[in-house]
């Protein structure tokens, strides 16, 4: 299992962008809250590309932080969760910026 790692950064319009990479659980997604929940911004920007495992806990998280802020994925999402969230139907609740874009 290569070990999760989410790094945080804000920009000058308060935009906070998080990256996060390696493999994410139920015993390691906290680590993803944590980094969004430290203060109000006005949107978040997640940058999944380099997450090489998530599993339903990783998900779930995702969809807590879509409904209680403004969230864009930045992609193209990895193959593995790209397919849990087409088979769960949670793709479609996602604003998915496959390039370089801020979050708004």
């Amino acid at each position: 299992m290569k070990a999760p790692q989410v790094t945080v950064r804000t920009e000058a319009d308060g935009v906070r962008v998080v990256v996060c990479s390696g493999e994410f659980d139920l015993d390691t997604t906290g680590l993803l809250i944590d980094a969004c929940d430290v203060q109000p911004v006005p949107a978040t920007l997640l940058d999944v590309r380099q997450v090489e495992f998530g599993d339903s806990s990783f998900l779930n998280a995702l969809i807590r932080l879509r409904n209680t802020r403004p969230l864009t994925l930045r992609g193209p999402l990895p193959r593995q969760l790209r397919r849990m969230m087409e088979m769960t139907g949670a793709l479609a609740l996602f604003d998915i910026r496959d390039t370089p874009d801020r979050a708004h």
